[in-house]
């Protein structure tokens, strides 16, 4: 199995509400049979239902018996934006705050010497931007993960 990731899904629990925030953030959508296609480089990243994306990988929704996560609740997943500059990360939290999203960590230093802050989505999705300045950006977009040794 190659090692990467070509697809991440998001369930939402309104579509047109979750599309409208993500072409807020300046994303260009496309919506085939009941889900909104972005691409992201070299991956995407898709909205669906949760509930149709729940029952699509067998797993029963929260309050159903199931062990998923609410939507108000956090659940498991988190998504990165890495950008070239610490600038960016200011800047791309004040664009999901104008798009309506809530920020659960301001942008501040991390441990790793870098530049970082958070936000959620209208559906709870995490997304964390930030400035790291061992994980180089390539033209693409693409980061390059540094080879960390062994312990």
């Amino acid at each position: 199995m190659e090692q990467r990731v070509s697809l991440i899904t998001l369930g939402v629990a309104d579509l047109p509400r979750s599309r409208s925030f993500y072409e807020s953030l300046g994303w260009h959508g496309q919506e085939v049979e009941q889900t909104v296609f972005f691409q992201t480089g070299g991956s995407a990243v898709v909205l669906w239902s949760r509930a149709a994306l729940a029952e699509d990988c067998g797993i029963a929704e929260a309050g159903a018996g199931g062990s998923a996560a609410a939507p108000d609740g956090f659940g498991g997943l988190a998504l990165a934006l890495n950008v070239r500059s610490r600038g960016e990360v200011d800047e791309a939290l004040a664009v999901a705050t104008s798009a309506g999203a809530r920020i659960t960590r301001p942008a501040g230093e991390t441990f790793y010497g870098g530049y970082a802050g958070c936000f959620t989505d209208p559906d709870g999705h995490v997304w964390e931007i930030a400035y790291n300045p061992g994980f180089p950006i390539g033209p693409d977009g693409s980061i390059t993960i540094p080879d960390f040794g062994t312990a």
